[in-house]
């Protein structure tokens, strides 16, 4: 056996380690930094809101949505083409008042 090749051999994957191990520790060192820099920038910001200037509710209580029904324009009973068809979303609708 030539004990060159294998010599060859072995300091082909001894430098492939070493730049594996070398690439990750670059990696491991800027995610590190990274991070000591995103601590040093959270640091200057002001702090997040207190409860006293958190939103109120209104003196009247609590607003609560309009609910609308529209009606049914009713359908023959052969069906409709498209070109047979209304403008929905135009039609007229009834307002029904929240229930207390």
């Amino acid at each position: 056996m030539d004990s060159g090749l294998y010599d060859l051999a072995m300091d082909r994957t001894l430098t492939n380690i070493a730049w594996f191990l070398i690439v990750g520790l670059l990696v491991v060192g800027f995610l590190i930094g990274s991070f000591v820099l995103g601590r040093r920038i959270r640091a200057h910001e002001p702090q997040p809101p207190g409860l006293d200037s958190q939103p109120h509710l209104p003196v009247g209580g609590a607003v609560y949505e309009v609910r609308e029904e529209h009606e049914s324009p009713g359908f023959p009973e052969g069906g409709l083409r498209p070109h047979q068809m209304g403008g929905y979303g135009n039609g007229g609708s009834t307002t029904h008042s929240h229930p207390e």
